[in-house]
Order: structure tokens, then sequence, then C-alpha cells
């Protein structure tokens, strides 16, 4: 009878758990009401325009960057378990997109939405695939300086891209240095009337985000650009402007591709969840600590799915955790995911009241829209950071940068996750090491690089590894092995390795120290290992581990120090006694 009563509890549990949108609203306070209220309309007049600008960067119509907008965040609403994540189109995002789909489309705009379509759904499955084998962590996949190199490269590629619509020239170039060629070649094609427009409109957006930060600026400078069309007759004049965008809600339309299609979709969607899920999760999980909260990476996984199903279903792009609209909600004292619906609800009464005056954007507001947001895409502090902090690390996101602008924007995917994992192998094949010694008054062992006066014993060489042995460093450990010995002030009779820095060992590993130990018995020098942690065994099969331990347990220690009295036994009262009776 209990376990009934307790049903409907335990099916809340569950739906909250998997929508923590319900929880919230189920638990909801009146009094973040107003701030909710005020805090998705905000967000509404800067995500409409925004979508409508990124439209173009994705290469689809406007009235696709409205559906991209809008639906997501009925979806992240539910799903979603950051209180402020606003999600939608994303600058990086939709050039991926454009990149993607360009070459397989073929000119083709009626393919080229089919595949837009088809493209989204796949981001989307992939994103739930990922969330059901918690894979959360591939948002630690990027490093941080490899992805803020990534992001800046996109940034100059998208800003390049806007030239020809801010200066009025027909471009043709395709990636970013033929595009800054031709922008000098053309540049006496520029149309004035354009250009004027397009600058005055730039320089008010600049003007008005540093001057009056809670305004939805760009809500303001699309609605000045379509006045100035309307009352000025610019688009008689040559100024391009959007033209007709369809009310309503979309027809659904999908299309089935052949295998080789779907299997280039596959790996477009693959780089598209890395580089989104990393920029988004990081997005979310910034303004989590902001508010004193913490959001689950994993769910972020389902979240994004699910709102990239719903774009996908409504004809849209893929989309992403938005900073931008993110930081407006936030400064608005956004309080849950209410914030998400009151944003979508508004953009909806746009779509099916009020799309007449969009067709008299001209696309030079919409150029200047995108170069603020690339713009702000271009990560300055992160750079000085990075070279304050280590050059290494800023040349790494620097040669990112311009690999990215070299290779383009998807093979930048790759050449991001390549130059993470070799940062990775070199870091972790190189690592810190040190010789041990004893300091009066202090516990423990320390490395005597730190501190000179530390004590050694002659003839003993207590050596520490800082890193996990295996296939990649285990070459480089015989090595530096060899180095102290042959560097030590007196004959050595004993090396100890304190183990304590190893969690992870291989077969090739365990290869490396057999031959090592045979090369140093031939030299009359004993092999030995302290603190070695028992979890190192599981990698193993049991009977090897176990005939490995009668054969090599002899200079197997539990501690440093019993290693000490070892060696201190086996030579008699010296130097070394000192050592063992100093303070542990």
């Amino acid at each position: 009878m209990s376990d009934n009563n307790n049903q409907p509890g335990k099916i809340r549990r569950i739906a909250r758990g998997i929508a923590p949108g319900l929880g919230t609203f189920a638990r909801y306070d009146r009094a973040w009401l107003r701030p909710d209220l005020g805090a998705g309309l905000s967000v509404a007049a800067i995500a409409l325009p925004v979508g409508i600008a990124y439209s173009d960067l994705a290469g689809v119509p406007a009235v696709i960057g409205m559906y991209s907008a809008i639906f997501p965040l009925l979806a992240y609403a539910l799903f979603g378990s950051s209180r402020q994540l606003m999600t939608g189109p994303d600058a990086a995002t939709c050039i991926m997109v454009a990149a993607a789909l360009g070459p397989l489309a073929g000119g083709d705009p009626d393919r080229y939405l089919a595949l837009m379509v088809v493209l989204t759904l796949m981001t989307g499955v992939m994103y739930i695939m990922a969330g059901f084998m918690r894979l959360g962590i591939i948002a630690d996949f990027l490093s941080r300086p490899i992805l803020t190199g990534y992001l800046n490269g996109v940034a100059l590629i998208i800003m390049a891209g806007q030239l020809q619509k801010l200066f009025g020239y027909r471009g043709e170039a395709a990636e970013f240095f033929p595009k800054l060629a031709e922008f000098v070649d053309k540049f006496d094609q520029t149309h004035l009337p354009t250009l004027i427009l397009g600058l005055g409109l730039l320089a008010g957006l600049v003007v008005l985000r540093r001057t009056v930060p809670k305004l939805p600026v760009a809500l303001v400078v699309v609605i000045a650009g379509i006045a100035a069309v309307m009352v000025l007759g610019l688009d008689q004049g040559g100024v391009a402007i959007l033209g007709s965008v369809p009310a309503g809600l979309p027809s659904m339309n999908f299309k089935l591709f052949d295998l080789s299609t779907f299997s280039m979709l596959i790996a477009d969607a693959a780089g598209i969840v890395l580089v989104s899920f990393t920029s988004g999760v990081l997005t979310a999980k910034s303004f989590a600590r902001r508010n004193r909260y913490e959001i689950d990476a994993n769910q972020e996984l389902f979240a994004f799915g699910a709102c990239n199903l719903a774009s996908g279903l409504a004809q849209g792009f893929p989309v992403t955790g938005a900073d931008s609209r993110t930081a407006v909600n936030d400064a608005m004292g956004g309080k849950t995911q209410l914030v998400g619906l009151v944003a979508a609800g508004s953009m909806l009464l746009v779509l099916f009241f009020l799309t007449g005056p969009l067709a008299y954007i001209p696309t030079a507001a919409l150029a200047a829209v995108i170069m603020v947001s690339a713009f702000g895409l271009f990560d300055f502090s992160e750079l000085r950071n990075l070279y304050k902090i280590s050059r290494r690390e800023f040349l790494l996101s620097a040669g990112t940068t311009l690999g990215v602008l070299i290779v383009g924007v998807l093979p930048g995917v790759l050449l991001a996750v390549v130059l993470s994992l070799l940062w990775l192998l070199f870091v972790v094949s190189r690592p810190h090491d040190a010789i041990l010694g004893r300091m009066k008054g202090m516990k423990g062992f320390h490395n005597v690089a730190d501190l000179p006066e530390a004590t050694t014993i002659p003839g003993l060489i207590l050596y520490r590894f800082d890193a996990n042995l295996v296939f990649f460093n285990a070459d480089f450990f015989k090595e530096r092995v060899r180095t102290v010995i042959a560097a030590a002030d007196t004959p050595v009779e004993w090396i100890v390795v304190d183990a304590s820095s190893i969690n992870v060992m291989d077969a090739t590993a365990i290869q490396k120290i057999d031959e090592l130990r045979e090369e140093l018995t031939d030299q009359g020098i004993v092999f030995g290992s302290a603190r070695v942690k028992p979890s190192l065994e599981r990698y193993f099969e049991a009977d090897w581990v176990s005939k490995r331990r009668e054969h090599h347990g002899r200079y197997v220690f539990h501690t440093l120090k019993a290693a000490v009295r070892a060696f201190n036994n086996r030579t008699g009262q010296g130097p070394g006694r000192q050592l063992e009776s100093s303070q542990d």
C-alpha cells in the first residue's frame, strides 16, 4: 500500500530528473515573476535580430534564423539545468554549418535547406547519445587556450565575410585570406550609401553597447535601419534589404539522402557537437558560478540535444548556449527557465503578426550586428592572460587561430583536437621529477632541488616520477633514471622509485622497467620501488601479478622510510642511519 502511495512521488522525481525545468516550475516563487518577465522580453529583443542576422551566416532565409531562435528556448526551459542559460543561434556554429553544407549542396538552395535540417537533427541525436553515455567530460576535451584560438579564428573569418555587405560590393571569395585580397581589389566598387548606412549603424551599435549596456541595442539598430530605408527610400538607391519574411509556423519538409552524404554529415555533426557543447557549457558553468549553483554537464547534453531536435523539427539550424543573450538575462535579474519561455513567446508573436516591417531590414544593419558579435567572440582578455601566464600556451592559441584561417572552419575542429592531444602528450610525456631527501624539522621527503639543504644518503637515490607511467613516457623515465645515476656525487648502489604519483601503468612501461632493472643489475645497482598503489594491479592479470610480486617483492617497500631502513641494514651504520632517524 505504501509503495502505491509513493508511486506518484517517484514519478515526479524521475520526471524532474529528466526535465529539471519541471522541478523549478513546480516550486516557482511568485516573487520571481516580474524579473523573469522583464528578462524574457529583453532576451527576445536581442535574440530576434541576432537570429535573423545569423541566418545570413548559416546561408539560409531570415525566417529560419527566427525558428532557430524561438523553438530551442522552449526545449531548454524544460530540460536544461542552468537557470540563466539562453540557447539559440551562435556565430561559430552557423559558420560551421555553412562550411559543411556549401560543398554538399552544389549551389542548390532547396538541397541546402534539406541538408541543414538533417544536419541539425543529427546534431541533436548525437547530443542525446552522448548524454546516455555520460560524456559530459567532452566539455574538457579542448583545452581553454586551443578553444580560445579556434573561436578567435572563427571570429576573424566571420568579420572578413561581412566586409562585402558593409561596403556594398559583390564578393565571391570563400576563404579568409582571399576575402581580404578581394576586399582590397574591390574597394573602388564600394556602394557609398550602403557604406554610410552600415558604418553609421555599426558606430551606433558600439556606442550604445558601451553607454547603455542594458538596452537591446541590436533591436534598436535594426529598427533604425528599417526606418532609414523606409523614410529615405534607400532600397530604391541600391541598398540591399532583407526581403519578405513569411509569417506563421514552419512547414515540415524532410528529405532522405544517400549513405555517402549521411556519412559526411555525421562527421560534420560530430564537429559541431564538440565545439558547440564546449563553448555552450562553459557559458552555463560561468553564470552558474556567478549565481552560486551547479549545473550537470551530462544533463546539458540532453538539454542541448532537445534544443537541436526542436530546431531541426522546426526546419532550423544547430544551436548552442548563447553567451550574449545569457548575459542579458543575468543582467536583467532573470531567476528561472521561465525567461526562455517568455522570450520564445514574445518572438512567436512577432513571427505571427509583425513580419511585414522585417522585409526592410538593410543587410548592412545585419552585417553591423554580426561584426560586433564576432568582435565580442574574439577573446582579447584571454590572450593577454595567456601571454602573461605561459608564452608557450599563448603561441599554441595563436597557432590554432592561424591554422583555422588557413585550413578553414571544419578542418580547424580537427586541428584543434589534434593540437589538444599533442599538447596533452607533450605535458605528460615530459613530466616533472625529483630526487628526494630529508630536511631537519620537516616531515616527509622533499625535492632537493627545492631544498638544497635536504640530506641524502651516499649510495642511495630516492627518485620520484610525477606522472603516470605509460607507453609515451616510459623511455623518458628510463633516460631520467640513467641521467640521475650518472649525475650522482657518489657511486650509486640503490635507486628506489617513489611511485606515489603513479596512478596508471601499462604493459609497455612494465617492459621498459624490466629492461632498466636488468641494465642496472649488470652495473651492480639495485632497482627498487616504494609507495606503490595496489590499484595499479587492476590493469594486469592476477597470476602474472602474483608471480612478479614473488620475484621482485624483496625490493618493493610500503614507505620510503622502509626503503631507507633496508638500505641501512644492507650497508651497515653510516650516513643513512641519520636520515632514517630524522623526524617523519
